[in-house]
């Protein structure tokens, strides 16, 4: 049989997933210290040497390496965000141009080598993250980084309709199934039609709002204003405020590299000097400079995961003399992400609304990735659906097994 294996390269982490002889799907299983993880950081750092090129490590491996030495390497974080953006074509990093292709490819390398004679099959969300994403575009991109990685044997499915796959086998009966899958910068959603003779797909909306947005929120609201969020400063005596792009791109995990460009930080602390409050930017010029942006986004990630379990949870985090010592409530956070709630759920109804079927048409909804777990998401599809409905598990393997039971079922059908 030919080996067939599926990747979901994710906008945080990244998955993959082998059909074995048998027919069961196993899980790739990562290294990391002394303990073994399903998923991958989807990461790359990279650091100079003197008198050689750019050297690199993805993962687990570019965290530890930017944790190192954060001052002397670039961490790139979010690549999956930029795909469908014409805007973005290259980068330079230590004086060596690279596109976002070739990026990828160096990670989909370190994620898995090819295996000869393998079918890929790889996820895509409905829609791309971005302002006017261009699916088209960020697709071609897609496959060409696959196959500078060396994969050349590649198909594409949708995300949600690769975590109904895996869901449809816990099936005792034909049922009409919504998956919502939620990843780091987009959510998805299908309706498919599950017979014992196959699957049909009815339905599919995305967006590109998912776990990075509410991330963004938390520091919007919560250490932005610390920076010099909502302050003035003075130009010829008049009051202005401070640009409110800078702390829109300080709060984006994917933009925050970009910061670091002279001019912006230029620009800074050049308005820091009539500030109201010039503290605060030059601990937003520190943040930047010393690229203390990775252990921000992870405190912010800590206290998101925590207000899933707890109505209140406290954002600690320092850096030299900045600090935040916060308590969060369960209910603010709620009322901060209310705007993407509401376009969720917008969402939702565009996948039925194409399926043609109303709410009480549904059998079952499964929710999957790691945002599913938040009890406002829940309860966006409770109130749609009863509680009832809904299932969960696998949050973040089920995408990338999926895609293996996918290859399985088109090869079989290539077979007749």
């Amino acid at each position: 049989m030919q080996p067939i294996i599926g990747i979901d390269f994710g906008t945080t982490n990244s998955v993959v997933a082998r059909l074995m002889p048998d027919g069961h799907v196993e899980t790739a299983r990562f290294a990391i210290g002394t303990d073994t993880f399903d998923v991958f950081r989807s990461v790359l750092c990279f650091w100079a040497e003197a008198g050689g090129a750019p050297r690199h490590a993805a993962g687990p491996g570019a965290i530890e390496a930017y944790l190192e030495d954060p001052l002397a390497s670039r961490l790139i974080m979010s690549m999956k965000t930029y795909l469908a953006q014409r805007s973005f074509t290259e980068t330079r990093i230590f004086s060596r141009s690279f596109t976002l292709e070739s990026l990828i490819a160096l990670f989909l390398r370190a994620l898995h080598a090819p295996v000869a004679g393998a079918r890929l099959v790889a996820g895509r969300p409905v829609r791309f993250a971005g302002d006017m994403p261009d699916d088209g575009l960020a697709e071609t991109r897609l496959r060409a980084a696959f196959t500078e990685a060396g994969w050349h044997d590649i198909d594409f499915a949708l995300e949600p309709e690769a975590a109904g796959y895996r869901f449809a086998r816990g099936l005792g009966g034909a049922a009409t199934v919504l998956v919502g899958d939620f990843g780091g910068g987009t959510s998805d959603f299908s309706v498919l039609r599950y017979e014992p003779g196959g699957v049909t797909a009815l339905g599919h909306s995305g967006i590109g709002i998912a776990g990075d947005s509410f991330d963004y929120r938390i520091i919007d609201h919560v250490v932005s204003p610390l920076l010099g969020r909502n302050d003035s400063y003075r130009v010829m005596g008049k009051p202005m405020p401070i640009p409110a792009a800078w702390y829109t791109g300080f709060a984006r995990w994917h933009r925050l590299s970009l910061m670091r460009a002279p001019k912006t930080l230029r620009d800074i602390a050049e308005v820091a000097r009539t500030a109201d409050h010039p503290e605060r930017l030059h601990h937003l010029v520190s943040l930047i400079e010393e690229e203390a942006g990775y252990a921000l986004y992870r405190a912010v990630s800590g206290v998101k995961a925590a207000l899933s379990r707890a109505p209140r949870a406290t954002l600690a985090f320092r850096h030299e003399d900045f600090a935040v010592e916060a308590e969060i409530a369960r209910a603010d956070f709620e009322s901060w992400i209310a705007p993407d709630l509401a376009r969720l759920g917008t969402a939702i109804d565009d996948a039925l609304a194409e399926a043609r079927l109303p709410h009480e048409a549904i059998d079952r909804v499964f929710l999957t990735g790691g945002t599913s777990l938040v009890p406002a998401v829940r309860a966006l599809f409770e109130a749609r659906f009863g509680a009832a409905r809904l299932a969960g598990g696998g949050e973040f393997v089920s995408v990338a097994e999926g895609l293996a039971l996918i290859g399985q079922a088109r090869a079989a059908a290539r077979m007749g």
